[in-house]
């Protein structure tokens, strides 16, 4: 879908899905203003053709320097490391702040990246966006207050979108092909768990559908996914034998490096569920350009031989 040129965009996370988004916008002729704490980060944003501001998001010196009306704001902040309480403060607090600012300006559409790591779900069934619960983990519960804040849309958000975004992979993020590149054989634990992706592109497809919906459309929860979740081992293998590597196996006693991340985060058990996004689908009519893990792969292979 293709949005009128001359609009207004603040992005709040100019990071691998706001950089993305930024680009777009400005080759479609849009004004982009981004924030971020990176001073390299705006550097090379100017250079894009962004307004950049540096500032933390939670803070509110910002607010002054960044004027609206805003036809579309991306609230797309990562957790900024420093465990759980850095999660807190920037998605929460980050949140806040933006609303705050937000209630002195106009903001049209509101567009906030969540996660579906709100789903705790353990048996591998399917999961719909009615299915989130704050019991996974403390950083389940800090993205779910978060998402509260913009339902209803907030005063000065004329309607407001929260993406519950799959597990995010493509050009210069795909973790299991470099493990796979880098010698690794042996997997850590076990890879019979469901994994959901989302290729960065149809993410930000899916994020300017929000931006150009209808009018009667007026925002809501919606979650971002191929739809063909499987299991992580089938990824490693399909990618082994694509690469044509031999002897890949998983190792229960291995232990994943990762795992640390996810206890300090609060999360004690894996996710083991299929994500749909039949409501994104049927209410927006977004379809995603890869339809699986392995178009979405092929692309990444087609893009380095390029």
């Amino acid at each position: 879908m293709q949005q009128p040129s001359g609009k207004r965009l603040v992005i709040f996370g100019c990071g691998y899905v706001g950089g993305a988004v930024a680009r777009r916008a400005l080759a479609q002729g849009w004004r982009v203003t981004a924030l971020t704490r990176n001073p390299e980060k705006a550097a090379r944003l100017r250079d894009l053709g962004c307004d950049a501001v540096v500032a933390e998001l939670a803070d509110h010196d910002w607010h002054g320097r960044i004027h609206g009306p805003v036809d579309y704001v991306l609230n797309a902040v990562s957790g900024g490391g420093n465990g759980i309480e850095g999660y807190r403060r920037s998605y929460l607090e980050g949140q806040q702040s933006v609303l705050a600012w937000a209630r002195g300006t106009s903001v049209g559409t509101y567009v906030y990246t969540s996660s579906t790591s709100v789903y705790p779900q353990q048996d591998g069934e399917v999961v719909t966006e009615t299915d989130a619960t704050d019991g996974g983990s403390e950083m389940a519960h800090i993205l779910l207050e978060a998402e509260g804040l913009l339902q209803p849309a907030p005063w000065g958000v004329h309607r407001a979108f929260v993406l519950r975004l799959a597990g995010i992979y493509g050009p210069g993020r795909h973790y299991l092909l470099n493990r796979l590149r880098e010698g690794h054989r042996e997997f850590p634990g076990s890879g019979a768990f469901y994994l959901n992706l989302a290729h960065l592109d149809d993410i930000v497809s899916a994020i300017f559908q929000c931006f150009g919906a209808s009018a009667a459309v007026k925002g809501g929860v919606y979650n971002v996914a191929d739809g063909q979740a499987v299991t992580k081992e089938a990824i490693v293998l399909w990618l082994a034998e694509r690469l044509g590597i031999e002897g890949v196996r998983f190792n229960p006693e291995l232990t994943d490096p990762r795992q640390a991340r996810r206890r300090q985060m609060g999360r004690t058990t894996r996710p083991h569920r299929r994500v749909s996004a039949e409501k994104f689908r049927r209410e927006l009519g977004w379809r995603p350009q890869y339809s699986d893990f392995r178009a979405g792969y092929e692309a990444i292979f087609r893009a380095e031989k390029a």
